[in-house]
């Protein structure tokens, strides 16, 4: 199985952040332009936090703050989960799953390298598990065809 950093490897370098200050208007912006569902947040490059959509809807809408007045240190999730690049993806599936969180910062010793997605992570499973049945499909085709009766036509 692939690890984060296989992962890493394959995506875009860019790391779409925000600053503490932001206001949740312009970071709700950018995550639209960018066609994500999250932006670290990073004060004086330090992981600060994580602000996704979820918290938008469950903490501006759903009780009436209005997103230009908002600053993003008001709804981020402070509390981020991290892992490094070796971590394995399994691993990093169960981690999200328990935590019902789907962006996890990657972090090599002290320095943020990535993040990555449920989704970058499902699709990693996915192909590992289409592999594996190709691989046992090949396996069984194999032993039918050896284990198949021979016929023999006798002579003359």
């Amino acid at each position: 199985m692939k690890t984060i950093k296989d992962i890493l490897e394959e995506k875009d370098k860019v790391i779409w952040s925000v600053k503490p200050t932001t206001m949740v208007y312009d970071a709700i912006c950018k995550m639209a332009e960018r066609d994500i569902g999250a932006l670290l947040v990073l004060d004086k490059g330090k992981l600060v936090g994580v602000v996704s959509e979820r918290d938008y809807a469950s903490k501006v809408i759903l009780v009436g703050r209005t997103s230009v007045n908002t600053p993003v240190e008001d709804i981020m999730t402070s509390d981020v989960h991290s892992v490094s690049p070796d971590q394995d993806v399994e691993t990093c599936m169960q981690l999200m799953t328990e935590n019902h969180i789907r962006h996890l910062p990657v972090v090599d010793g002290s320095e943020l390298i990535g993040v990555v997605s449920l989704g970058d992570l499902a699709k990693v499973i996915i192909a590992h598990q289409r592999s594996v049945i190709r691989e046992l499909e090949s396996i069984v085709s194999t032993k039918e065809v050896n284990a198949a009766p021979m016929t023999s036509v006798a002579p003359g």
